[in-house]
């Protein structure tokens, strides 16, 4: 979800890790010389969809490291089974409340702009947490937590599936 924390958790695991942090929206834009925004106005949504599955399977190929997407990826069921058959899917699984202490009052988030934003959050909230709780792990966010905290309960339960990360003899 947006406000979960991806980029900065994912920067944070990454560095953490000592593995390259990649960030699926980044590439696109890379690729397109366009922002998402500009790529979902001029060419559609289901266009994008199209590459960003692309781009995902691309990255999973060739890189081995921390890969974040933007929270529509998620939904596709062919990106989530591409994320399981190449690596692991992480939820970031924040409660409402701290999402929204974290979108609220920002000009950044395009899901947003509408008369009622907290109410247009839930509504995202409500229909995308069932499929986010899909993914092959879930690490519960607390309002407590730093960007390094996160990063951290990451880690510990990535290293606690055997075919994740490489054991240091």
């Amino acid at each position: 979800m947006m406000g979960a924390g991806k980029t900065a958790v994912g920067k944070a695991l990454a560095a953490r890790l000592g593995v390259p942090f990649l960030d699926s929206d980044a590439e696109i834009e890379k690729a397109a010389n366009m922002t998402i925004a500009e790529i979902f106005q001029r060419d559609g949504e289901d266009f994008f969809r199209r590459r960003e599955t692309e781009v995902i399977d691309r990255l999973l190929d060739t890189h081995r490291g921390v890969l974040s997407t933007g929270g529509g990826a998620f939904l596709a069921e062919r990106n989530r089974a591409l994320m399981s058959e190449k690596g692991v899917s992480v939820w970031l699984n924040a409660e409402l409340p701290l999402l929204w202490s974290r979108v609220k009052g920002k000009n950044t988030r395009p899901l947003l702009r509408t008369a009622h934003p907290y109410e247009t959050l839930r509504a995202i909230y409500e229909a995308r947490v069932p499929i986010y709780a899909l993914a092959d792990l879930s690490v519960r966010a607390q309002p407590h937590y730093s960007v390094e905290d996160m990063a951290a309960r990451v880690e510990e339960a990535l290293r606690a599936r055997e075919d994740v990360l490489e054991r240091v003899q």
